[in-house]
């Protein structure tokens, strides 16, 4: 089967290279029971390349199982994907098949696969390597014949270098990678989805498609997307809706956009540049939910506002002024000024509203945690999708910050 009938069959819109090599790959390795790791960002549509190896697979008769790992509980993630015996946990009433006992012969994908637990990794490890499995409260060995793939949106590299994540079974599931891009490197293509999701909602709420004036297609074009594919449709469903007016002019465009990055937190910037405030508010995203970078260059700019005035007097805040955003642990120092100072350093006064600002990341990120689950009326998987993050990682937030949904 040619590339254009995989993408008419699994609807997929768009022909930039990045995309047509995704596919290309699966294509060629579905007939193979190689394993498979899919990455990408969150909202690219990595879930449509496991269906498609399926689907020309020599399996594709037999089952086909899709699991979200990161939205399994902890305490119970052996038991769904190994099955248990009856009497091997309080609730445990009889056996119970798990996943790879249910997709043998077949495919398993096991999406947000970052999220398995170490143990359970060991677990897995064992089932790619000899094809046996124990189930929770058994000592049995088990067989089972499954093709695994897997995808993640964050970078397995640094989690194993974090000790989060085993190095065997890394290699073991990258066995072929498969990367997904960005729909800003597919940038051909964004038009040719929005004109794709316009009419299709057209049919679904029977009237007009909506259409994009000359100057509005630019700014759809130059909009980088942080939520890919997924946030595109989103946009486009809202204009659909909202809209009277059929024809989308730039300024009506620009509105939306600015509002799906409303919840964005400050900019870690001097205020002369917030030209740059939409991927400074990506960087701060990240901060709250990846936590791996921005807080060294927030120390970098505390440290050089007092190197350069020496003559002002610094004061420790102490360490749990700062939630630990994920085990991400820093100490914190800022300055204190006088009016005279103040009034002086203009440009010092900023910056130091920008760093006492960064310091209330943990309310900030408690706000838009309660305001996603508003919004989707406390299904905590949807809000965990608008949020970009995993739903055991949003139900741990909640714990953490008491937050009664």
């Amino acid at each position: 089967m040619d590339l254009q009938s995989i993408k008419q069959r699994f609807e997929i819109i768009g022909n930039a290279p990045g995309l047509n090599r995704a596919l290309d790959i699966a294509v060629q390795v579905a007939p193979t029971d190689l394993s498979v790791l899919i990455t990408g960002e969150s909202g690219v549509g990595k879930e449509r390349i496991p269906q498609i190896i399926h689907s020309q697979s020599l399996r594709k008769h037999n089952n086909y199982n899709a699991v979200n790992c990161g939205a399994i509980p902890e305490g119970t993630i052996d038991s769904e994907l190994f099955g248990h015996v009856k009497g091997s946990f309080t609730s445990a009433h009889s056996d119970r098949k798990g996943y790879f006992e249910e997709a043998d012969k077949g495919t398993i994908f096991l999406d947000e696969v970052a999220e398995l637990p170490l143990s359970t990794q060991v677990r897995l490890l064992r089932v790619l390597e000899t094809g046996e499995y124990i189930k929770v409260g058994s000592s049995k060995a088990e067989k089972t014949n499954v093709r695994v793939v897997a995808a993640t949106n964050v970078d397995l590299k640094n989690r194993v270098e974090e000790g989060k994540f085993r190095e065997d079974l890394y290699y073991r599931l990258n066995t072929v990678p498969i990367f997904v891009p960005p729909l800003r490197q597919r940038q051909e293509d964004i038009f040719l989805l929005f004109r794709k999701f316009a009419n299709d909602f057209a049919e679904k709420y029977r009237m007009p498609a909506v259409k994009l004036t000359e100057d509005a297609v630019h700014v759809l074009n130059s909009y980088r997307w942080p939520g890919n594919v997924r946030q595109l449709k989103n946009i486009t469903e809202q204009i659909s809706i909202i809209e009277e007016e059929r024809m989308i002019t730039a300024d009506i465009l620009r509105s939306y956009l600015t509002g799906a990055d409303a919840s964005s937190l400050p900019a870690l910037t001097k205020k002369q540049n917030f030209d740059n405030f939409s991927s400074e508010r990506e960087i701060l995203y990240q901060v709250l939910f990846d936590m791996k970078k921005d807080m060294n260059e927030l120390k970098r700019l505390v440290n050089d506002i007092i190197s350069q005035n020496p003559e002002f007097e610094v004061k420790k805040y102490p360490e749990n002024i700062v939630s630990n955003l994920d085990e991400y642990k820093i100490n914190s120092v800022t300055r204190v000024y006088n009016d005279d100072t103040i009034r002086q350093n203009s440009d010092i006064e900023e910056q130091g509203e920008i760093v006492e600002e960064v310091l209330s990341l943990a309310e900030q990120e408690r706000e838009l945690i309660i305001k996603a689950l508003e919004k989707n009326h406390n299904k905590r998987k949807l809000a965990a999708e608008e949020l970009g993050i995993s739903e055991r990682t949003l139900y741990r937030k909640i714990k953490e910050y008491n937050i009664l949904k």
